[in-house]
C-alpha cells in the first residue's frame, strides 16, 4: 500500500452502461495500481546519494517527532517524477523526481510532505478508504443483479454503474483529503525546522507544468487521487511566505553536495549522449565532470573517465566518493591491483561504510590473489554486519568462501543474497545445502534453517499469484 506525491495522475472517466466485468475490473485495476508492491521497483544504492538523503531528512525528522533510526529515504530507478511512503518509516524516491528538482531544497520539501503521510497513519487509514469503496461497490453488484434478475436490465446496469462510479468518487475523495493532510504537516515541519518552503512552492509549480502539458483539466480536482497543483500553490503560498524561514537561505553545502548526486544520477541511469548534452566538456564544474565520468565508464571509455575522476581527485585528493570511482571504473576495466589503493583509502575515510567496502571487497578476490583472501573476508563481513540487505556483498562473501574452501558458507552467503533478489527457488536448494555441512543448532545453521523455512513460504505465496 502506498500514498504518493505524483503527476502521472489522470481524470477517471466512467462509463455510463457496460458489462459487470467492465466495472470490477476497472476497479480492481485502479487498486492494483496503488497497491503494487515496491519490490517489483528496482532500488538504487549509493553510499554517497544515502548519507546526503540522510542529512537532508534529519532536521524534518526530528521536528516530526519519529525515531530517525527508523526512518529510511530509498531510490528507485525510474524516470517518473515520484515519491511515496510505503511500510513502516521509509520514504521512496523516483530518480525522475531527483532528476527534476533544481535544488535540495525542492527535494526536502516532498520529504517533508511524505513524512506527513507518515505521521498521519495513511499508510494504516488506507484500509479505510479501501473498505469503503470496496463497500459501494459490492452493494451495487447486489442491487444491480437483483434488478437484472428480475428482468429490469437497463436498471440494473445502471445501478452498477453508479455504484462503481460512487465507489471510485469516495476513493478518491479519500485520498485527497489525505494528501491535503500531509501538504498541511509538511509544511509544519518545514517551519519548525527552519528550512524555507520556497522550494516546495516551486516543485509544486514544476509538477503544475507537467499537468498542463498532459492537458489535465484544472478547473476542479474531482477524478484524481491528488489536489490539483495550483490549488495547492494557492493554499500554501501564504503559509510559506509568512513563515520566518521563507527568506532564510538553504544549506549551501547540501545544496553543492545535491547538484553532485544529481549529475551522478543522470550519468548512471541517462544514455551518454544525453549525460554528455546536459554537460557538455565546456562544463569544469564538480558535477559536470562527475556525470561525464560516469557516462565516459558507461560507454566503455575508461581513459576519458579516469581523466575526469583524476581532475576531480586533483582538487579533493580525500574526497571518499571520487576514489570509490576512480577504483570502480579501474576495477570493472580489469585493473583491480590498481583499485585496491583508492578503494581502501575510501574505505578507511568512510568508516567502513558498507557499499563501498563490499566494492573493496570484490576488488581483493577479483585480482585471484589468495593473500588478499583473508582481508576480503573481513571487509565483506564487517560490510553485511552493518547492511545485511546488500544482496551483492553477501554473494561477494560466498565467492570469497568457496575460494578459502568453506563451501557450507558459501552457499549460506549465498542463501543471504537469493533471498534478498527475491530468488526464493535459489535460496531455498543454497540454505538446505548449508544446512547439510554446518554443524546442527550453531548459529549459522540456525541462520539457514530461517532462510529456507521464508523462502519456502515466500516460493508458495508466488506460486499462489500465479
Amino acid at each position: 500500500m502506498r500514498n504518493s506525491l505524483a503527476v502521472s495522475f489522470h481524470r477517471i472517466r466512467m462509463p455510463a452502461l457496460g458489462r459487470l466485468t467492465r466495472f470490477m475490473v476497472a476497479f480492481l485495476t485502479m487498486v492494483s495500481i496503488v497497491v503494487q508492491p515496491v519490490a517489483a521497483q528496482s532500488i538504487l544504492r549509493d553510499a554517497e546519494t544515502e548519507a546526503l538523503f540522510t542529512d537532508m531528512v534529519a532536521p524534518l525528522v526530528a521536528v516530526s517527532e519519529l525515531d530517525a533510526d527508523e526512518v529510511e529515504v530509498v531510490l528507485i530507478n525510474d524516470n517518473q517524477v515520484n515519491a511515496f511512503v510505503a511500510g513502516g518509516q521509509r520514504i521512496y524516491f523516483f530518480a525522475g523526481l531527483i532528476e527534476t528538482a533544481d535544488s535540495a531544497n525542492e527535494v526536502q520539501g516532498v520529504m517533508a510532505h511524505e513524512l506527513g503521510h507518515i505521521t498521519g497513519g495513511h499508510i494504516i487509514r488506507f484500509d479505510e478508504g479501501m473498505k469503503t469503496a470496496t463497500g459501494i461497490t459490492i452493494l451495487s453488484l447486489i442491487l444491480g443483479a437483483a434488478a437484472i434478475a428480475a428482468g429490469a436490465g437497463d436498471a440494473g446496469m445502471g445501478i452498477l454503474a453508479a455504484g462503481q462510479q460512487a465507489a471510485m468518487g469516495k476513493f478518491l475523495a479519500f485520498s485527497r483529503v489525505q494528501e491535503r493532510s500531509a501538504d498541511s504537516a509538511g509544511a509544519r515541519y518545514l517551519s519548525e525546522a527552519g528550512i524555507t518552503g520556497k522550494g516546495s512552492i516551486d516543485f509544486f509549480k514544476k509538477l503544475q507544468n507537467y499537468e498542463f502539458r498532459l492537458g489535465i483539466p484544472q478547473e476542479d480536482s474531482y477524478g484524481r487521487t491528488h489536489p490539483l497543483s495550483g490549488e495547492r500553490v494557492s493554499l500554501l503560498r501564504d503559509v510559506y511566505q509568512s513563515d520566518p524561514a521563507w527568506d532564510k537561505p538553504s544549506d549551501p553545502d547540501i545544496e553543492a553536495r545535491f547538484q553532485r548526486v544529481k549529475a551522478k544520477l543522470l550519468g548512471f541511469t541517462a544514455d551518454p549522449v544525453v549525460t554528455l548534452r546536459e554537460y557538455p566538456e565546456s562544463d569544469q564544474s564538480v558535477p559536470g565532470r562527475y556525470a561525464r565520468a560516469y557516462a565516459w565508464h558507461k560507454s566503455a571509455y575508461p581513459d576519458r573517465a579516469l581523466y575526469e575522476v583524476n581532475n576531480l581527485l586533483k582538487s579533493a585528493p580525500n574526497d571518499p566518493y571520487f576514489l570509490e570511482l576512480h577504483g570502480q571504473i579501474l576495477l570493472e576495466s580489469g585493473k583491480p591491483d590498481e583499485a585496491l589503493k583508492s578503494l581502501r583509502r575510501a574505505v578507511e575515510l568512510t568508516n567502513n561504510q558498507p557499499l563501498i567496502a563490499s566494492l573493496f571487497g570484490h576488488a581483493l578476490i577479483a585480482t585471484e590473489d589468495a593473500q588478499y583472501f583473508d582481508e576480503a573476508t573481513q571487509v565483506l563481513k564487517a560490510a553485511v554486519n552493518k547492511d545485511n540487505r546488500n544482496p551483492f556483498a553477501w554473494y561477494q562473501l560466498g565467492v570469497v568462501y568457496s575460494q578459502q574452501g568453506d563451501m557450507p558458507r558459501a552457499q549460506l552467503a549465498t542463501a543471504e543474497s537469493s533471498l534478498l533478489s527475491q530468488n526464493y527457488a535459489g535460496a531455498i536448494r543454497s540454505s538446505q545445502i548449508a544446512m547439510a555441512g554446518i554443524a546442527e543448532n550453531t548459529p549459522d545453521w540456525i541462520r539457514a534453517q530461517d532462510i529456507s523455512f521464508i523462502a519456502k513460504a515466500e516460493f508458495e505465496r508466488d506460486s499462489k499469484r500465479r
